[in-house]
């Protein structure tokens, strides 16, 4: 994931959390709450662009369903960032495994079960060492800040 969208997880995070009057405890708990607001904001727009509720008609559009997904992820991340600071390393990890079941759940139907295994672990490796990269140049940046 580009470091770019880290680096303002980071800034989104600093700003709740100096503008925050709750306890860490319960900030964690409201930032993960605030996934289900954002997905029911999800479910309105889709029903708002289908025309589904009869006495509204069409409300929204298939962009406003966009745009709350969008809501979405960057809920998810600023909740994944709260619960710790290594968010990007869990995400790659996470994402990197779930590219591994993928795979391994696409093998070849000509058996060739290794070739398919090996595709699965290259695609790991490169996305951890691409986070290793990210994580490094976001701590040099974060030095250098500090300096």
């Amino acid at each position: 994931m580009d470091s770019r969208i880290w680096e303002s997880v980071d800034h989104l995070v600093a700003w709740l959390d100096e503008h925050s009057t709750q306890s860490p405890q319960e900030e964690r708990l409201l930032r993960l709450l605030k996934l289900s607001e954002e997905v029911g904001e999800v479910g309105a727009a889709v029903i708002g662009a289908t025309g589904q509720n009869p006495r509204k008609g069409v409300t929204h559009t298939w962009e406003d369903v966009q745009h709350e997904l969008c809501d979405v992820v960057f809920s998810a991340l600023v909740a994944l960032r709260t619960l710790t600071p290594d968010a990007a390393r869990v995400f790659a990890e996470r994402l990197a495994y779930v590219e591994q079941r993928s795979a391994a759940s696409r093998r070849p139907l000509d058996g060739s079960e290794e070739a398919a295994d090996e595709a699965a672990d290259q695609m790991a490796d490169e996305k951890a060492e691409e986070t290793a990269g990210e994580e490094a140049g976001r701590t040099a940046k974060e030095t250098e800040a500090k300096a």
